[in-house]
Formats: C-alpha cells, sequence, structure tokens
C-alpha cells in the first residue's frame, strides 16, 4: 500500500514539474517572440521574465523533492532564455553561471532553495496541530516494505 502511495506521489511530482515547464516554456516562447532580444534591453527582458515566467514555473515549487534529472530540465529551461537574452547561442561556449553573473540573475536552484527555506520558516511558525505541521513529522508506523525506505518530507 505504501509504495502504491509513494508511486503515485511521484507520478504526480513528475506531471506538476512537467506542466509547469510546459508552460513556463510556451510564456517564455511568448516573450521571445513578442519581445525581440535586438530591440529590447536586458534589463526589460529580466523584469519581464521575473514579472511573467518565473511565478508560473516556480508555483508550488516548495514541496517538489529536488531530483538530479528534474534539476537539469529546470536549469535548462531558464538557461534556454537567459541565453537567448544575454544574445549567445548554445555555440558560444558560454556556462551557465558566466551568463547569470552576466545577468546579475540568481541561478533558478539557488532560487527553489530559497523558496523551500522560507516554506519551512513558515510552518515551523503555524500552530502545531495544523495539518502543513503534522504532515512535517509524520513518520509511518508498523512494518516497513521490502526495498529503499521512504523518505519523509523532512528528509528532502
Amino acid at each position: 500500500m505504501d509504495s502504491a502511495k509513494s508511486s503515485f506521489s511521484s507520478e504526480y511530482l513528475e506531471l506538476d514539474i512537467d506542466n509547469k515547464l510546459k508552460n513556463f516554456l510556451k510564456i517564455t516562447g511568448i516573450l521571445n517572440n513578442v519581445f525581440r532580444p535586438q530591440k529590447i534591453l536586458k534589463k526589460t527582458r529580466i523584469k519581464l521574465y521575473n514579472t511573467l515566467a518565473l511565478p508560473v514555473l516556480l508555483y508550488g515549487s516548495e514541496t517538489w523533492t529536488n531530483k538530479a534529472s528534474d534539476a537539469r530540465r529546470i536549469t535548462a529551461a531558464v538557461m534556454k532564455y537567459m541565453r537567448r537574452t544575454a544574445g549567445y547561442t548554445w555555440d558560444n561556449y558560454k556556462t551557465n553561471a558566466q551568463i547569470a553573473k552576466e545577468l546579475k540573475i540568481t541561478q533558478i536552484l539557488d532560487k527553489l532553495l530559497e523558496y523551500k527555506r522560507r516554506w519551512m520558516q513558515h510552518v515551523n511558525r503555524i500552530p502545531r496541530n495544523r495539518l502543513p505541521r503534522v504532515t512535517k513529522y509524520y513518520s509511518p508506523t508498523g512494518r516497513r516494505s521490502h526495498g529503499r525506505p521512504l523518505k519523509r518530507f523532512l528528509d528532502t
């Protein structure tokens, strides 16, 4: 039963991240078509990104379990837009860190961790009987099933 729950939740998480990335890429594609990098200042494109595209991607990210494959996909999607904003193509051999430093932006994975940290601080402030605080410290009882142990929300 527990393995079915964890399988369902991981599939739901994958679908959630997939949908967020799809919508994020749709919005950044529209921004790229309407506000061409050659005609708009970099500062303006970054403000549009922070206002329109980033909230779509990060909504609900506080509860995501960060996996390396998801981190790569998220970083690639963000850097696709930022690379175009900076005026580079993939064959210019600029690293993501160099582009982020040039545009003076925070890396997306650092923002994800900051969102998660803020959510945990909020959960710690709410009363003990509220559901988010209860689920933070929940640990299943009884016999464990075979295989890798399930992670608590606190361990992610």
